[in-house]
Protein backbone atom coordinates (compact mmCIF):
# COMPACT_ATOMS: atom_id res chain seq x y z
CA UNK A 1 0.00 0.00 0.00
CA UNK A 2 2.90 2.38 0.81
CA UNK A 3 4.59 1.67 -2.53
CA UNK A 4 1.28 2.36 -4.26
CA UNK A 5 0.98 5.68 -2.38
CA UNK A 6 4.48 6.72 -3.51
CA UNK A 7 3.59 5.94 -7.10
CA UNK A 8 0.34 7.92 -6.92
CA UNK A 9 0.90 10.73 -4.39
CA UNK A 10 -2.13 12.72 -3.19
CA UNK A 11 -2.44 16.27 -4.61
CA UNK A 12 -4.68 19.23 -3.73
CA UNK A 13 -5.85 19.42 -7.32
CA UNK A 14 -7.76 16.20 -6.68
CA UNK A 15 -10.58 18.14 -5.09
CA UNK A 16 -10.88 20.23 -8.22
CA UNK A 17 -10.85 17.21 -10.49
CA UNK A 18 -13.48 15.52 -8.38
CA UNK A 19 -15.55 18.67 -8.59
CA UNK A 20 -14.98 18.65 -12.35
CA UNK A 21 -16.12 15.04 -12.60
CA UNK A 22 -19.19 15.79 -10.54
CA UNK A 23 -19.73 18.97 -12.55
CA UNK A 24 -19.69 16.96 -15.78
CA UNK A 25 -21.90 14.22 -14.42
CA UNK A 26 -24.46 16.46 -12.76
CA UNK A 27 -25.49 18.40 -15.90
CA UNK A 28 -25.97 15.08 -17.68
CA UNK A 29 -28.09 13.80 -14.84
CA UNK A 30 -29.93 17.10 -14.64
CA UNK A 31 -30.58 16.96 -18.37
CA UNK A 32 -31.85 13.39 -18.11
CA UNK A 33 -33.91 14.47 -15.12
CA UNK A 34 -35.28 17.35 -17.19
CA UNK A 35 -36.24 14.93 -19.94
CA UNK A 36 -37.88 12.72 -17.35
CA UNK A 37 -39.68 15.74 -15.95
CA UNK A 38 -40.86 16.64 -19.44
CA UNK A 39 -41.93 13.05 -19.98
CA UNK A 40 -43.74 13.07 -16.65
CA UNK A 41 -45.52 16.30 -17.60
CA UNK A 42 -46.41 14.79 -20.96
CA UNK A 43 -47.70 11.69 -19.23
CA UNK A 44 -49.59 13.89 -16.77
CA UNK A 45 -51.20 15.75 -19.67
CA UNK A 46 -52.04 12.48 -21.39
CA UNK A 47 -53.44 11.10 -18.14
CA UNK A 48 -55.50 14.27 -17.74
CA UNK A 49 -56.87 13.94 -21.27
CA UNK A 50 -57.55 10.21 -20.84
CA UNK A 51 -59.28 10.80 -17.50
CA UNK A 52 -61.56 13.43 -19.00
CA UNK A 53 -62.27 11.13 -21.94
CA UNK A 54 -63.11 8.20 -19.61
CA UNK A 55 -65.53 10.45 -17.74
CA UNK A 56 -67.09 11.51 -21.01
CA UNK A 57 -67.47 7.90 -22.15
CA UNK A 58 -69.38 7.10 -18.96
CA UNK A 59 -71.44 10.27 -19.43
CA UNK A 60 -72.37 9.17 -22.94
CA UNK A 61 -73.43 5.72 -21.72
CA UNK A 62 -75.60 7.22 -19.00
CA UNK A 63 -76.97 9.75 -21.46
CA UNK A 64 -78.05 6.95 -23.80
CA UNK A 65 -79.76 5.21 -20.90
CA UNK A 66 -81.61 8.36 -19.89
CA UNK A 67 -82.52 9.11 -23.51
CA UNK A 68 -83.92 5.61 -23.85
CA UNK A 69 -86.02 6.20 -20.76
CA UNK A 70 -87.19 9.54 -22.15
CA UNK A 71 -88.11 7.87 -25.47
CA UNK A 72 -90.08 5.21 -23.61
CA UNK A 73 -91.91 7.99 -21.77
CA UNK A 74 -92.87 9.67 -25.03
CA UNK A 75 -94.31 6.35 -26.28
CA UNK A 76 -96.18 5.72 -23.06
CA UNK A 77 -97.87 9.12 -22.90
CA UNK A 78 -99.16 8.48 -26.42
CA UNK A 79 -100.62 5.03 -25.63
CA UNK A 80 -104.38 4.58 -26.42
CA UNK A 81 -105.13 3.16 -22.94
CA UNK A 82 -103.92 6.38 -21.34
CA UNK A 83 -105.84 8.48 -23.82
CA UNK A 84 -109.03 6.55 -22.98
CA UNK A 85 -108.18 6.80 -19.25
CA UNK A 86 -108.19 3.02 -18.95
CA UNK A 87 -105.50 3.04 -16.28
CA UNK A 88 -105.90 -0.64 -15.41
CA UNK A 89 -105.21 -1.73 -18.99
CA UNK A 90 -102.36 0.75 -19.18
CA UNK A 91 -100.94 -0.59 -15.88
CA UNK A 92 -101.06 -4.21 -16.94
CA UNK A 93 -99.55 -3.68 -20.39
CA UNK A 94 -96.82 -1.41 -19.14
CA UNK A 95 -95.93 -3.65 -16.19
CA UNK A 96 -95.50 -6.66 -18.43
CA UNK A 97 -93.51 -4.88 -21.13
CA UNK A 98 -91.01 -3.11 -18.82
CA UNK A 99 -90.49 -5.75 -16.15
CA UNK A 100 -87.51 -7.28 -17.97
CA UNK A 101 -85.76 -3.88 -18.10
CA UNK A 102 -86.15 -3.22 -14.34
CA UNK A 103 -88.10 -0.07 -15.22
CA UNK A 104 -91.29 1.00 -13.47
CA UNK A 105 -93.89 3.54 -14.53
CA UNK A 106 -95.59 5.98 -12.19
CA UNK A 107 -98.40 8.39 -12.97
CA UNK A 108 -98.92 11.32 -10.60
CA UNK A 109 -101.01 14.44 -10.64
CA UNK A 110 -99.54 17.91 -10.48
CA UNK A 111 -99.58 17.85 -6.66
CA UNK A 112 -97.59 14.63 -6.45
CA UNK A 113 -100.47 12.25 -5.67
CA UNK A 114 -99.82 8.80 -7.16
CA UNK A 115 -102.43 7.52 -9.63
CA UNK A 116 -100.55 4.49 -10.86
CA UNK A 117 -97.37 2.57 -9.92
CA UNK A 118 -96.31 -0.56 -11.80
CA UNK A 119 -94.13 -1.65 -8.85
CA UNK A 120 -97.34 -2.78 -7.08
CA UNK A 121 -100.66 -4.26 -8.23
CA UNK A 122 -103.12 -1.83 -9.71
CA UNK A 123 -105.59 -1.89 -6.81
CA UNK A 124 -102.94 -1.14 -4.18
CA UNK A 125 -103.72 2.08 -2.25
CA UNK A 126 -101.21 4.79 -3.23
CA UNK A 127 -100.02 7.90 -1.45
CA UNK A 128 -97.75 10.77 -2.36
CA UNK A 129 -94.76 10.43 -4.70
CA UNK A 130 -91.40 9.91 -3.01
CA UNK A 131 -89.83 12.93 -4.71
CA UNK A 132 -92.52 15.60 -4.99
CA UNK A 133 -90.08 18.49 -5.76
CA UNK A 134 -89.02 16.81 -9.01
CA UNK A 135 -92.70 16.42 -9.99
CA UNK A 136 -93.34 20.10 -9.34
CA UNK A 137 -90.24 21.02 -11.36
CA UNK A 138 -91.51 19.05 -14.39
CA UNK A 139 -94.96 20.65 -14.09
CA UNK A 140 -93.34 24.07 -14.01
CA UNK A 141 -90.83 23.55 -16.83
CA UNK A 142 -93.01 21.40 -19.08
CA UNK A 143 -89.97 19.37 -20.27
CA UNK A 144 -88.56 15.94 -19.50
CA UNK A 145 -86.23 15.97 -16.48
CA UNK A 146 -84.18 13.52 -14.44
CA UNK A 147 -84.50 13.70 -10.68
CA UNK A 148 -81.85 13.52 -8.00
CA UNK A 149 -81.31 10.15 -6.39
CA UNK A 150 -83.60 9.40 -3.43
CA UNK A 151 -84.93 6.47 -1.39
CA UNK A 152 -88.12 5.21 -3.01
CA UNK A 153 -91.22 5.01 -0.78
CA UNK A 154 -92.34 1.76 -2.31
CA UNK A 155 -89.02 0.05 -3.09
CA UNK A 156 -87.07 1.24 -0.06
CA UNK A 157 -84.00 1.52 -2.32
CA UNK A 158 -82.07 4.37 -3.86
CA UNK A 159 -83.86 5.21 -7.09
CA UNK A 160 -84.09 8.01 -9.63
CA UNK A 161 -86.87 9.21 -11.90
CA UNK A 162 -87.13 10.42 -15.47
CA UNK A 163 -90.34 12.44 -15.62
CA UNK A 164 -92.26 14.09 -18.43
CA UNK A 165 -95.55 16.05 -18.47
CA UNK A 166 -98.58 14.31 -19.97
CA UNK A 167 -100.00 16.33 -22.89
CA UNK A 168 -103.06 18.43 -22.06
CA UNK A 169 -105.17 16.61 -24.62
CA UNK A 170 -104.53 13.37 -22.73
CA UNK A 171 -104.59 14.77 -19.20
CA UNK A 172 -106.20 18.20 -18.88
CA UNK A 173 -105.41 18.23 -15.15
CA UNK A 174 -101.63 18.25 -15.83
CA UNK A 175 -100.49 14.77 -14.82
CA UNK A 176 -96.83 13.73 -14.91
CA UNK A 177 -95.58 10.41 -16.25
CA UNK A 178 -92.49 8.97 -14.52
CA UNK A 179 -90.15 6.07 -15.28
CA UNK A 180 -88.27 5.09 -12.16
CA UNK A 181 -85.26 2.80 -11.86
CA UNK A 182 -83.07 1.53 -9.05
CA UNK A 183 -79.79 3.44 -8.91
CA UNK A 184 -77.76 0.24 -8.60
CA UNK A 185 -79.00 -0.83 -12.05
CA UNK A 186 -76.76 1.85 -13.64
CA UNK A 187 -73.63 0.17 -12.27
CA UNK A 188 -73.34 -1.81 -15.49
CA UNK A 189 -72.63 1.48 -17.32
CA UNK A 190 -69.54 2.47 -15.31
CA UNK A 191 -67.13 -0.39 -15.73
CA UNK A 192 -63.61 0.41 -14.37
CA UNK A 193 -61.77 -2.21 -16.40
CA UNK A 194 -60.02 0.39 -18.56
CA UNK A 195 -59.02 2.60 -15.61
CA UNK A 196 -55.62 2.49 -13.84
CA UNK A 197 -55.28 0.35 -10.76
CA UNK A 198 -56.85 1.93 -7.69
CA UNK A 199 -59.13 4.28 -9.66
CA UNK A 200 -62.88 4.73 -9.29
CA UNK A 201 -65.86 6.10 -11.20
CA UNK A 202 -69.24 7.49 -10.22
CA UNK A 203 -72.37 9.10 -11.60
CA UNK A 204 -73.52 12.15 -9.62
CA UNK A 205 -76.97 13.73 -9.62
CA UNK A 206 -77.64 17.46 -9.82
CA UNK A 207 -77.11 17.93 -6.07
CA UNK A 208 -73.75 16.15 -6.03
CA UNK A 209 -75.00 12.89 -4.51
CA UNK A 210 -73.79 9.56 -5.82
CA UNK A 211 -76.24 7.76 -8.09
CA UNK A 212 -73.96 4.77 -8.52
CA UNK A 213 -70.24 4.11 -8.14
CA UNK A 214 -67.62 1.47 -8.84
CA UNK A 215 -63.89 0.95 -8.31
CA UNK A 216 -61.36 0.97 -5.49
CA UNK A 217 -63.01 3.89 -3.67
CA UNK A 218 -66.58 2.91 -4.41
CA UNK A 219 -69.06 5.28 -2.77
CA UNK A 220 -72.49 4.27 -1.53
CA UNK A 221 -75.61 5.34 -3.43
CA UNK A 222 -76.96 8.61 -2.09
CA UNK A 223 -73.71 9.64 -0.37
CA UNK A 224 -72.50 13.20 -0.85
CA UNK A 225 -69.50 13.60 -3.11
CA UNK A 226 -66.83 15.91 -1.52
CA UNK A 227 -68.28 19.39 -1.89
CA UNK A 228 -64.93 21.23 -2.08
CA UNK A 229 -63.86 19.03 -4.97
CA UNK A 230 -67.24 19.28 -6.64
CA UNK A 231 -67.09 23.09 -6.64
CA UNK A 232 -63.89 22.94 -8.71
CA UNK A 233 -65.61 20.98 -11.49
CA UNK A 234 -66.64 23.86 -13.70
CA UNK A 235 -67.40 23.77 -17.39
CA UNK A 236 -68.73 20.97 -19.55
CA UNK A 237 -65.78 18.64 -18.97
CA UNK A 238 -62.23 18.72 -17.67
CA UNK A 239 -59.84 17.52 -14.99
CA UNK A 240 -58.70 18.85 -11.64
CA UNK A 241 -56.05 17.78 -9.16
CA UNK A 242 -56.77 17.59 -5.46
CA UNK A 243 -53.85 17.79 -3.02
CA UNK A 244 -55.87 17.91 0.14
CA UNK A 245 -55.38 14.24 0.97
CA UNK A 246 -52.29 12.17 1.66
CA UNK A 247 -51.86 11.23 -1.99
CA UNK A 248 -52.32 13.51 -4.96
CA UNK A 249 -55.59 12.71 -6.72
CA UNK A 250 -56.80 13.51 -10.23
CA UNK A 251 -60.47 13.91 -11.07
CA UNK A 252 -61.94 13.80 -14.55
CA UNK A 253 -65.53 14.94 -15.01
CA UNK A 254 -68.05 15.35 -17.81
CA UNK A 255 -71.52 16.83 -17.78
CA UNK A 256 -74.19 14.50 -19.15
CA UNK A 257 -75.56 16.42 -22.11
CA UNK A 258 -79.09 17.76 -21.59
CA UNK A 259 -79.31 16.53 -17.97
CA UNK A 260 -78.21 17.78 -14.57
CA UNK A 261 -76.05 14.75 -13.85
CA UNK A 262 -72.34 14.37 -14.39
CA UNK A 263 -69.86 11.49 -14.57
CA UNK A 264 -66.67 11.52 -12.47
CA UNK A 265 -63.52 9.38 -12.69
CA UNK A 266 -60.80 9.73 -10.07
CA UNK A 267 -57.82 8.05 -8.48
CA UNK A 268 -54.23 8.49 -7.27
CA UNK A 269 -51.87 9.93 -9.89
CA UNK A 270 -49.03 7.79 -8.60
CA UNK A 271 -50.75 4.55 -9.49
CA UNK A 272 -51.42 5.82 -13.02
CA UNK A 273 -47.77 6.83 -13.42
CA UNK A 274 -46.13 3.89 -11.71
CA UNK A 275 -43.82 3.34 -14.69
CA UNK A 276 -42.53 6.92 -14.53
CA UNK A 277 -42.02 6.70 -10.77
CA UNK A 278 -40.03 3.49 -11.15
CA UNK A 279 -37.84 5.16 -13.78
CA UNK A 280 -37.29 8.10 -11.43
CA UNK A 281 -36.08 5.76 -8.68
CA UNK A 282 -33.74 4.01 -11.09
CA UNK A 283 -32.42 7.33 -12.34
CA UNK A 284 -31.65 8.59 -8.85
CA UNK A 285 -29.89 5.40 -7.73
CA UNK A 286 -28.00 5.11 -11.01
CA UNK A 287 -26.99 8.78 -10.82
CA UNK A 288 -25.53 8.35 -7.35
CA UNK A 289 -23.48 5.37 -8.53
CA UNK A 290 -22.39 7.23 -11.67
CA UNK A 291 -21.23 10.28 -9.68
CA UNK A 292 -19.36 8.07 -7.21
CA UNK A 293 -17.50 6.32 -10.05
CA UNK A 294 -16.70 9.66 -11.72
CA UNK A 295 -15.39 11.12 -8.45
CA UNK A 296 -13.22 8.06 -7.81
CA UNK A 297 -11.79 8.24 -11.34
CA UNK A 298 -11.06 11.94 -10.93
CA UNK A 299 -9.29 11.28 -7.66
CA UNK A 300 -7.06 8.67 -9.27
CA UNK A 301 -6.17 10.99 -12.15
CA UNK A 302 -5.44 13.81 -9.70
CA UNK A 303 -2.76 11.71 -8.04
CA UNK A 304 -0.94 11.58 -11.38
CA UNK A 305 -0.88 15.36 -11.78
CA UNK A 306 0.94 16.40 -8.64
CA UNK A 307 4.49 16.65 -9.96
CA UNK A 308 3.72 18.58 -13.17
CA UNK A 309 1.57 21.02 -11.22
CA UNK A 310 4.33 21.57 -8.69
CA UNK A 311 6.81 22.28 -11.47
CA UNK A 312 4.47 24.78 -13.03
CA UNK A 313 3.80 26.36 -9.62
CA UNK A 314 7.56 26.81 -9.14
CA UNK A 315 7.70 28.54 -12.54
CA UNK A 316 4.91 30.86 -11.44
CA UNK A 317 6.78 31.71 -8.20
CA UNK A 318 9.88 32.64 -10.15
CA UNK A 319 7.79 34.65 -12.57
CA UNK A 320 6.21 36.48 -9.61
CA UNK A 321 9.70 37.39 -8.44
CA UNK A 322 10.24 39.11 -11.78
CA UNK A 323 12.37 36.46 -13.50
CA UNK A 324 12.11 35.45 -17.12
CA UNK A 325 11.57 31.67 -16.87
CA UNK A 326 12.12 28.91 -19.39
CA UNK A 327 9.44 26.20 -19.84
CA UNK A 328 9.70 22.85 -18.04
CA UNK A 329 9.07 19.50 -19.74
CA UNK A 330 6.48 17.15 -18.23
CA UNK A 331 4.65 14.00 -19.28
CA UNK A 332 1.36 15.87 -19.73
CA UNK A 333 0.79 17.74 -22.97
CA UNK A 334 -1.48 20.35 -21.43
CA UNK A 335 1.00 20.99 -18.62
CA UNK A 336 3.72 21.58 -21.22
CA UNK A 337 1.47 24.08 -22.95
CA UNK A 338 0.90 25.89 -19.66
CA UNK A 339 4.65 25.94 -19.02
CA UNK A 340 5.29 27.48 -22.44
CA UNK A 341 2.53 30.02 -21.82
CA UNK A 342 4.06 30.97 -18.47
CA UNK A 343 7.46 31.39 -20.08
CA UNK A 344 5.98 33.63 -22.75
CA UNK A 345 4.03 35.52 -20.11
CA UNK A 346 7.18 36.17 -18.10
CA UNK A 347 8.78 37.69 -21.20
CA UNK A 348 5.63 39.72 -21.97
CA UNK A 349 5.48 40.90 -18.38
CA UNK A 350 9.03 42.18 -18.59
CA UNK A 351 8.13 44.11 -21.73
CA UNK A 352 4.93 45.40 -20.08
CA UNK A 353 6.89 46.66 -17.09
CA UNK A 354 9.22 48.52 -19.43
CA UNK A 355 6.23 50.08 -21.16
CA UNK A 356 4.73 51.03 -17.78
CA UNK A 357 7.92 52.78 -16.74
CA UNK A 358 7.87 54.67 -20.03
CA UNK A 359 4.25 55.72 -19.54
CA UNK A 360 4.95 56.86 -15.99
CA UNK A 361 7.90 58.88 -17.24
CA UNK A 362 5.64 60.42 -19.88
CA UNK A 363 2.99 61.20 -17.28
CA UNK A 364 5.52 62.96 -15.05
CA UNK A 365 6.51 65.21 -17.94
CA UNK A 366 2.91 65.97 -18.78
CA UNK A 367 2.12 66.78 -15.15
CA UNK A 368 5.10 69.11 -14.96
CA UNK A 369 3.92 70.80 -18.14
CA UNK A 370 0.41 71.34 -16.73
CA UNK A 371 1.82 72.69 -13.45
CA UNK A 372 4.13 75.05 -15.36
CA UNK A 373 1.13 76.32 -17.29
CA UNK A 374 -0.87 76.85 -14.10
CA UNK A 375 2.04 78.67 -12.41
CA UNK A 376 2.43 80.96 -15.40
CA UNK A 377 -1.27 81.81 -15.32
CA UNK A 378 -1.11 82.63 -11.63
CA UNK A 379 1.99 84.82 -12.05
CA UNK A 380 0.46 86.73 -14.93
CA UNK A 381 -2.86 87.26 -13.15
CA UNK A 382 -1.07 88.33 -9.98
CA UNK A 383 0.47 91.21 -11.91
CA UNK A 384 -2.98 92.62 -12.66
CA UNK A 385 -4.45 95.25 -10.43
CA UNK A 386 -7.38 93.10 -9.25
CA UNK A 387 -8.99 92.17 -5.96
CA UNK A 388 -8.52 88.74 -4.39
CA UNK A 389 -12.09 87.76 -5.37
CA UNK A 390 -11.45 88.68 -9.01
CA UNK A 391 -8.11 86.88 -8.91
CA UNK A 392 -9.72 83.71 -7.53
CA UNK A 393 -12.50 83.86 -10.11
CA UNK A 394 -10.06 84.37 -12.97
CA UNK A 395 -7.89 81.47 -11.82
CA UNK A 396 -10.94 79.22 -11.25
CA UNK A 397 -12.40 79.87 -14.70
CA UNK A 398 -9.14 79.14 -16.47
CA UNK A 399 -8.45 76.04 -14.40
CA UNK A 400 -11.93 74.86 -15.29
CA UNK A 401 -11.11 75.26 -18.99
CA UNK A 402 -7.79 73.47 -18.53
CA UNK A 403 -9.58 70.74 -16.59
CA UNK A 404 -11.93 70.17 -19.55
CA UNK A 405 -8.93 69.56 -21.79
CA UNK A 406 -7.24 67.26 -19.29
CA UNK A 407 -10.47 65.28 -18.82
CA UNK A 408 -10.87 64.81 -22.58
CA UNK A 409 -7.25 63.68 -22.88
CA UNK A 410 -7.61 61.28 -19.97
CA UNK A 411 -10.64 59.69 -21.64
CA UNK A 412 -8.55 59.22 -24.79
CA UNK A 413 -5.61 57.91 -22.71
CA UNK A 414 -3.56 60.98 -23.68
CA UNK A 415 -3.45 59.95 -27.33
CA UNK A 416 -5.16 63.10 -28.61
CA UNK A 417 -8.67 64.47 -29.22
CA UNK A 418 -10.45 65.50 -32.42
CA UNK A 419 -10.41 69.22 -33.26
CA UNK A 420 -14.19 69.53 -33.46
CA UNK A 421 -14.58 67.65 -30.18
CA UNK A 422 -12.20 70.03 -28.36
CA UNK A 423 -14.19 73.06 -29.57
CA UNK A 424 -17.53 71.46 -28.59
CA UNK A 425 -16.22 70.57 -25.12
CA UNK A 426 -15.12 74.12 -24.34
CA UNK A 427 -18.18 75.76 -25.85
CA UNK A 428 -20.42 73.45 -23.78
CA UNK A 429 -19.06 75.24 -20.68
CA UNK A 430 -21.08 78.24 -21.85
CA UNK A 431 -24.27 76.29 -22.52
CA UNK A 432 -26.47 79.38 -22.85
CA UNK A 433 -24.59 80.54 -25.97
CA UNK A 434 -23.30 77.24 -27.38
CA UNK A 435 -26.04 77.12 -30.03
CA UNK A 436 -24.77 80.45 -31.49
CA UNK A 437 -21.33 79.05 -32.26
CA UNK A 438 -20.78 77.60 -35.76
CA UNK A 439 -17.89 75.21 -36.41
CA UNK A 440 -16.39 74.52 -39.83
CA UNK A 441 -13.39 72.65 -41.15
CA UNK A 442 -12.14 69.15 -41.95
CA UNK A 443 -11.80 67.30 -38.66
CA UNK A 444 -8.51 65.76 -37.49
CA UNK A 445 -6.92 64.58 -34.22
CA UNK A 446 -4.96 67.11 -32.15
CA UNK A 447 -1.86 66.28 -30.15
CA UNK A 448 -2.16 66.21 -26.37
CA UNK A 449 -0.21 69.51 -26.11
CA UNK A 450 -2.39 71.13 -28.74
CA UNK A 451 -5.54 70.06 -26.87
CA UNK A 452 -4.36 71.78 -23.68
CA UNK A 453 -3.10 74.97 -25.32
CA UNK A 454 -5.97 75.36 -27.78
CA UNK A 455 -8.49 74.69 -25.00
CA UNK A 456 -6.97 77.50 -22.93
CA UNK A 457 -7.12 79.90 -25.91
CA UNK A 458 -10.73 78.99 -26.78
CA UNK A 459 -11.78 79.44 -23.18
CA UNK A 460 -10.30 82.99 -23.15
CA UNK A 461 -11.90 83.92 -26.46
CA UNK A 462 -15.32 82.63 -25.32
CA UNK A 463 -15.06 84.35 -21.94
CA UNK A 464 -14.12 87.70 -23.59
CA UNK A 465 -16.95 87.35 -26.14
CA UNK A 466 -19.55 86.68 -23.44
CA UNK A 467 -18.37 89.71 -21.44
CA UNK A 468 -17.78 92.27 -24.21
CA UNK A 469 -18.24 90.71 -27.65
CA UNK A 470 -20.84 89.11 -29.89
CA UNK A 471 -21.99 86.49 -27.35
CA UNK A 472 -22.93 89.25 -24.90
CA UNK A 473 -26.09 90.02 -26.90
CA UNK A 474 -28.84 87.62 -28.07
CA UNK A 475 -28.31 88.27 -31.80
CA UNK A 476 -24.55 87.84 -31.74
CA UNK A 477 -22.83 84.83 -33.29
CA UNK A 478 -19.36 83.31 -33.46
CA UNK A 479 -17.89 81.30 -36.32
CA UNK A 480 -14.86 79.05 -35.68
CA UNK A 481 -13.26 77.58 -38.78
CA UNK A 482 -9.90 76.30 -39.95
CA UNK A 483 -8.24 75.50 -43.29
CA UNK A 484 -4.91 74.38 -44.69
CA UNK A 485 -2.66 77.08 -46.20
CA UNK A 486 -0.08 76.06 -48.81
CA UNK A 487 2.77 78.52 -49.19
CA UNK A 488 5.28 78.34 -51.99
CA UNK A 489 8.68 77.18 -50.85
CA UNK A 490 7.42 76.11 -47.43
CA UNK A 491 8.73 72.74 -46.20
CA UNK A 492 5.56 71.82 -44.34
CA UNK A 493 1.89 72.83 -44.71
CA UNK A 494 0.36 75.42 -42.46
CA UNK A 495 -3.07 75.77 -40.96
CA UNK A 496 -5.11 78.89 -40.28
CA UNK A 497 -7.58 78.85 -37.35
CA UNK A 498 -10.04 81.77 -37.19
CA UNK A 499 -12.43 83.04 -34.49
CA UNK A 500 -14.89 85.45 -36.13
CA UNK A 501 -17.62 87.38 -34.25
CA UNK A 502 -20.63 89.05 -35.85
CA UNK A 503 -23.85 90.70 -34.69
CA UNK A 504 -22.41 92.01 -31.44
CA UNK A 505 -21.95 95.50 -30.02
CA UNK A 506 -19.58 97.99 -31.66
CA UNK A 507 -15.98 96.85 -31.13
CA UNK A 508 -13.12 99.15 -30.09
CA UNK A 509 -9.57 98.10 -29.33
CA UNK A 510 -9.01 97.99 -25.57
CA UNK A 511 -6.48 100.46 -24.17
CA UNK A 512 -5.39 98.06 -21.43
CA UNK A 513 -4.21 94.54 -22.19
CA UNK A 514 -4.89 91.91 -19.54
CA UNK A 515 -4.12 88.24 -19.02
CA UNK A 516 -6.66 87.20 -21.64
CA UNK A 517 -4.83 89.15 -24.30
CA UNK A 518 -1.60 87.46 -23.26
CA UNK A 519 -3.23 84.03 -23.67
CA UNK A 520 -4.72 84.61 -27.11
CA UNK A 521 -1.60 86.34 -28.46
CA UNK A 522 1.67 85.53 -26.72
CA UNK A 523 0.76 82.08 -25.46
CA UNK A 524 -0.88 81.10 -28.78
CA UNK A 525 2.19 82.30 -30.67
CA UNK A 526 4.62 80.37 -28.46
CA UNK A 527 2.54 77.18 -28.16
CA UNK A 528 2.00 76.72 -31.90
CA UNK A 529 5.07 78.56 -33.32
CA UNK A 530 2.45 80.63 -35.08
CA UNK A 531 1.58 84.14 -36.13
CA UNK A 532 -1.45 85.58 -34.36
CA UNK A 533 -3.51 88.46 -35.71
CA UNK A 534 -6.21 90.19 -33.66
CA UNK A 535 -8.44 92.51 -35.72
CA UNK A 536 -10.80 94.69 -33.68
CA UNK A 537 -13.26 95.36 -36.48
CA UNK A 538 -16.26 97.54 -35.56
CA UNK A 539 -18.67 94.76 -36.61
CA UNK A 540 -16.88 92.12 -34.55
CA UNK A 541 -13.56 90.71 -33.34
CA UNK A 542 -11.59 88.49 -35.75
CA UNK A 543 -8.79 86.39 -34.23
CA UNK A 544 -6.56 84.39 -36.61
CA UNK A 545 -3.77 81.95 -35.82
CA UNK A 546 -1.48 80.79 -38.65
CA UNK A 547 1.03 78.08 -37.79
CA UNK A 548 2.54 74.77 -38.92
CA UNK A 549 -0.05 72.02 -39.14
CA UNK A 550 2.46 69.69 -37.47
CA UNK A 551 2.02 71.69 -34.25
CA UNK A 552 -1.66 70.75 -34.26
CA UNK A 553 -2.05 67.30 -35.79
CA UNK A 554 -1.23 64.10 -33.96
CA UNK A 555 0.83 61.75 -36.08
CA UNK A 556 1.32 57.98 -35.78
CA UNK A 557 3.79 57.24 -33.02
CA UNK A 558 2.57 59.87 -30.59
CA UNK A 559 3.56 63.45 -29.92
CA UNK A 560 6.47 65.02 -28.13
CA UNK A 561 6.23 66.94 -24.88
CA UNK A 562 7.11 70.57 -24.62
CA UNK A 563 6.76 73.15 -21.83
CA UNK A 564 5.35 76.53 -22.75
CA UNK A 565 6.00 79.53 -20.49
CA UNK A 566 3.60 82.43 -20.51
Amino acid sequence: MTRFSRLFPTASIGAYLIALAVGVALPLLVFVGFLMYQLENHERERLSADTAEDAQLIARSVDRELQDMATTLRLLVASPELASRDLRAFHNRTQNSLRSNSLFVILVDKDGQLKLNTRVPFDTPLGKAGNVPSVLSVVKSGVTEVSNVFVGTTSGKWVFNVAAPVPKEVSPSGDVMIITQNAEDLKKLISTEGLPSGWSAAVLDGSGHVVTSAGAEKMAEGSQFPVDTLHLMTGFKGTIEDVGGNGKQMYGYAQITGWTWKAVVWGPIASAQEGINTTWRQLISGGVIFIAIAALSAYMVARQLRQPIRQIAHMAERMGAGEIVSPVQTRITEANQVAIALSNASFDRSQAEDRTHLVLHELVHRTKNILTLVQAMMRQLARQDTSMEEFQKAIGNRLQGLGKSVEALARAQWTGVAMRRVIEIHMSTFAEVADRVDIGGEDFVLTAEAVQNLGLILHELATNSIKYGALSVPQGKVRIFWMDIKEEGAESPKMALTWEETGGPLVTEPKRKGFGTTIIQRHATAAFSAVVEVDFRPEGLVWTLLGPRAKFERREGGDTIQSIAI
